[in-house]
This record gives structure tokens, C-alpha cells and sequence, in this order.
């Protein structure tokens, strides 16, 4: 029997460190999600992955800060791909439903495509809540390139908003999205097409608002 080729550059060792890190990240992810980022040990995450060695959480990842920015690392690529189809689909659209659609979608599909359960919206959650999370979580995005390429065409369709009143919106529409699928994401079944629908719904609203 043939046997299956590795990458160039990937032996066995290599194979274990990655799956090792994975399975970190994913209890990691499922504890701060349920108990709170600052309510979780390196010890209980070690544990909940598996793993005999007390000290595999820093060995692998170093401080809890470069634990929550894996976590984010690992879920921004496919949000991210997602928002390029998107704003790919939509692009030279002056409707502003369309980017309220490309600033919903990318989470609520990337949660979809996650299964049930997931974390993540619960995990993103408690990165808005917590002040040092929040910063944290706004370093990581301030490169990333398609959710400003978006925004800025959602801020285009908005010509009547003064800039300070269009930022503070961004802020309402984020927290709305972030907490709701949060609540959502606790049931058994989320059904996250449904879920877009109404935040896209809300979302426009809030941004059509005027401005007494």
C-alpha cells in the first residue's frame, strides 16, 4: 500500500506539535467562552486538552495574551475570506443594505460553518466586555484589510451622517451583532441564516436612523 506523502519540511514531530497547539486552542476557546478569560487557568486548559504536561499552554503559546491572539488568528482568516466574496459580490453597489449584508454575513456564515456547538461568538464576547481584551482584539484587526475596505463603503452610502455619529454606529452595529450571536450561539441549534436576516433587518435601521 502506498503510503501517504508528507509536506516538505513536515515530519512527525512537526504533526504533533500542530495538533498539540490545536487542541489548546480549542479548549481554550470552549473555557473562556463558558468561564471568562481571566477565570481560566493555563493548568485547567492544559488539562481540558489532554494534556499531562502542566506547562504545554506557555510552552506552546507563551502569555494568556498570545493564547486569546491565536484564538483570534484562527478565526480572522475564514471571516476574513468570506468578507472578500462578499464585498467582492457587491462591489461598486451604492445600496447600503448590501454592506450592512458584508458587515453581518462574515460572522454569522463563519458560525454556520462551525457547527454546533461553537464558542466563538461567546469567546468574542468576552473580548469586547473586558476593556485590555477589547484593546487587544483591536490591534489584532487594525490591518485587517477587507472589514475597513467595507466599512468604508458602508460610511459611503451614509453621505447625511456626520463622521463622529457614523463611528458611533459602527460601535452600536458591532456590539449587536457580537452579543446577539453570543445569546444565540447558547442553543442547541443555532439557525444563523435566520440570525443574519434579523441583525441585517436591525442593523440598517439603526444606520438609516436619523440624526436628532
Amino acid at each position: 500500500m502506498r503510503q501517504p506523502t508528507r509536506e516538505p519540511g513536515r515530519g512527525p514531530r512537526a504533526e504533533r506539535v500542530e495538533h498539540t497547539r490545536a487542541r489548546i486552542l480549542v479548549a481554550a476557546e470552549r473555557l473562556f467562552a463558558e468561564h471568562g478569560v481571566f477565570n481560566v487557568s493555563n493548568r485547567q486548559i492544559s488539562e481540558a486538552a489532554g494534556q499531562g504536561n502542566n506547562t504545554a499552554v506557555s510552552y506552546h503559546f507563551g502569555s494568556k495574551n498570545d493564547l486569546v491572539r491565536a484564538i483570534i488568528a484562527r478565526h480572522a482568516a475564514p471571516v476574513e475570506e468570506i468578507r472578500r466574496r462578499l464585498h467582492d459580490r457587491y462591489a461598486g453597489s451604492a445600496t447600503l443594505r448590501d454592506w450592512v449584508t458584508c458587515t453581518v454575513r462574515p460572522i454569522t456564515d463563519h458560525l454556520a460553518a462551525l457547527g454546533s456547538p461553537s464558542w466563538y461568538a461567546r469567546f468574542a464576547a468576552q473580548l469586547m466586555t473586558e476593556p485590555t481584551l477589547r484593546q487587544l482584539a483591536a490591534a489584532e484587526f487594525e490591518g485587517v484589510e477587507m472589514l475597513h475596505r467595507v466599512t468604508e463603503r458602508l460610511h459611503d452610502c451614509l453621505p447625511d451622517l456626520p463622521p463622529p455619529v457614523r463611528l458611533e454606529r459602527d460601535d452600536m452595529a458591532r456590539t449587536l451583532i457580537v452579543h446577539f450571536c453570543a445569546e444565540r450561539e447558547r442553543t442547541a441549534d443555532p439557525a444563523w441564516q435566520s440570525i443574519a436576516g434579523g441583525l441585517i433587518n436591525a442593523i440598517e435601521g439603526l444606520y438609516r436612523a436619523p440624526n436628532l
